[in-house]
């Protein structure tokens, strides 16, 4: 039996509520009528728990060579010169555009207070300080000025919980329109338990990474990748998926399981030890704790093994309590309500899975393979961060590709022919019954679980193939309730992608025969002398 569902009609259309989204619709003319999805709430994004800040040179010691030269010495020769060039000498100019919309950064005041300049900080892999911060919530702060500057366009429509199924092409409903191009999107209401239809001119993909494919992650729920399994599913090619970026240090503890330690504490002097207090970075490498995250995530990952121990330790007990207390005035309340304290002792910390540096294939523009879609941010592969993300380098990639996508769209959108509400009738779905619901959480459980045990940290090719074997059995139970049986809810569509992104991650790691960056294989520990992308094509399967 089929139906017909609400639709909605606009402009441009935007999946995903964080940085990236709303810089884009911040950008757009005024004359365009706007809608923003968003998955949960609109402030829940990945966006809104970056501590750390915003890469850019201002230290009058550094230089936009020196940032491009980071960035892929960090990339393991497989960042594309070209695109890290483009981002880091239109950082500044994307930066000055958030400080106009009300941006705030901290200030380093003289000790006379006769001047004041930006206080930088200092990750790993970084040559000088180069961080724009506000203390160790720059991520909260930007996406709440976003949220209060979009609230009040009333070009700009947000609808919260709704939960993108597929795109649309025209030749749905136009045969004639040749080559056929998106023109909307299916989605799911969440409140009221029906599929939706959203018609739009442009579509732009702006839902983030893919890190909750792993047990533990640092990222929100919404982190299901998405946006990636949506563009796959549409014919969109896909790259580097392999090189899934752990954070070093993740706060362990029973109670919070995906509390972020900023890699700022590292910048400031904080410093990694065994449970006995002992350090062991410079067994590692020679930049110790500033070194880049791949290094250090495995030095504490081999540690952790050597030991037979469930996590390590980060402290910073060492520098003054003013200090700490002023820099990370976040992170010190939130231990602190779980009874530790940041400037008395040692915190317990584990690698976690952070970010996604592969994804949709995308030009200097933001447009993907397919007329009329876009992708910015964590869902993209623009060839920035290569085999490895410099730290702080994703916030800047979302401004300088918003504020490109957004030209773009400024200079093409005209000339595009409007779109119409079209009679489009879909099968009616059944909404998962509680039992299911169940089941399918279950089922969720055992694949973050394969995925950190086999296709995490350390990998090898017996590994990913049996996981790849896994999740193709996942996929056929999953196939069958969406696909056959037609049942919908939430948990089934998080699912759905999350088992396609799983997929593309594990053929992505096996295609790549050696070492390098983020991903190290066990039986292919050495790195080749010629470094190139791995990207695969839906329409090549």
């Amino acid at each position: 039996m089929k139906k017909e569902c609400n639709s909605y009609i606009t402009d441009v259309l935007i999946v995903g509520s964080g940085v990236a989204g709303l810089s884009i619709a911040l950008q757009l003319s005024e004359n365009f009528k706007i809608v923003i999805l968003s998955k949960t709430s609109l402030e829940e994004c990945s966006t809104l728990y970056a501590q750390g800040g915003i890469a850019t040179v201002l230290d009058e010691n550094d230089s936009t060579d020196s940032h491009i030269h980071d960035t892929l010495i960090a990339g393991r020769e497989l960042s594309d010169k070209n695109i890290v060039e483009y981002i880091a000498t239109n950082a500044w100019n994307c930066i000055q555009w958030l400080i106009d919309q009300g941006m705030i950064f901290d200030y380093e005041i003289s000790s006379n207070h006769s001047s004041k300049k930006y206080h930088l900080t200092r990750e790993g892999g970084h040559s000088h300080r180069r961080i724009l911060h506000v203390a160790d919530s720059t991520g909260r702060t930007l996406e709440n000025l976003l949220i209060n500057k979009i609230l009040k366009y009333k070009n700009i429509q947000t609808m919260e919980y709704r939960n993108v199924i597929d795109l649309i092409f025209s030749d749905v409903v136009e045969v004639s329109r040749i080559p056929p191009r998106i023109i909307g999107a299916y989605v799911w209401n969440s409140i009221k338990k029906e599929v939706e239809i959203y018609y739009a001119k442009i579509v732009v993909l702006a839902t983030g990474g893919a890190s909750r494919v792993y047990k533990y992650t640092t990222n929100p729920n919404v982190s299901s990748g998405d946006g990636i399994a949506i563009a796959w599913r549409a014919g969109c090619r896909v790259a580097n998926l392999e090189f899934i970026q752990f954070h070093p240090t993740c706060l362990f503890h029973p109670k919070v399981h995906n509390f972020l330690l900023t890699e700022a504490l590292r910048g400031e002097g904080a410093y990694l030890c065994r449970p006995d207090g002992s350090r062991f970075m410079s067994l590692f490498d020679k930049r110790e704790e500033l070194a880049p995250r791949d290094i250090v995530t495995r030095a504490i990952n081999y540690e952790m093994k050597r030991l037979k121990v469930d996590c390590m330790y980060l402290n910073i007990s060492h520098q003054s309590d003013l200090f700490i207390r002023y820099h990370f005035p976040t992170i010190y309340n939130k231990l602190l309500k779980l009874g530790i304290d940041l400037t008395r002792e040692p915190i317990p910390i584990t690698p976690a899975a952070h970010y996604t540096c592969g994804g949709v294939v995308v030009d200097r523009r933001g447009r993907t393979d397919l007329d009329g879609l876009y992708a910015i941010g964590e869902v993209s592969y623009t060839g920035l961060h290569g085999a490895n993300r410099l730290a702080s380098n994703s916030l800047i990639e979302c401004l300088v590709y918003g504020y490109s996508a957004a030209k773009d769209i400024n200079e093409c959108l005209s000339y595009i022919s409007p779109v119409s509400k079209c009679k489009i009738s879909i099968q009616n779905r059944r909404i998962i019954s509680e039992k299911k619901e169940k089941f399918l959480m279950k089922k969720l459980y055992d694949l973050r679980s394969l995925m950190w045990k086999y296709v995490g940290i350390m990998r090898s090719s017996n590994e990913l193939k049996f996981a790849l074997n896994q999740v193709k059995d996942l996929q056929n139970i999953i196939f069958n309730q969406y696909e056959e049986r037609l049942l919908i809810s939430d948990i089934l569509l998080e699912l759905r992608n999350l088992i396609q992104v799983a997929q593309l991650i594990i053929v992505s790691a096996l295609s790549r025969k050696e070492s390098r960056g983020l991903h190290f294989m066990t039986d292919f520990p050495d790195m080749l002398s010629n470094a190139q992308p791995t990207f695969l094509n839906p329409n090549e399967k």
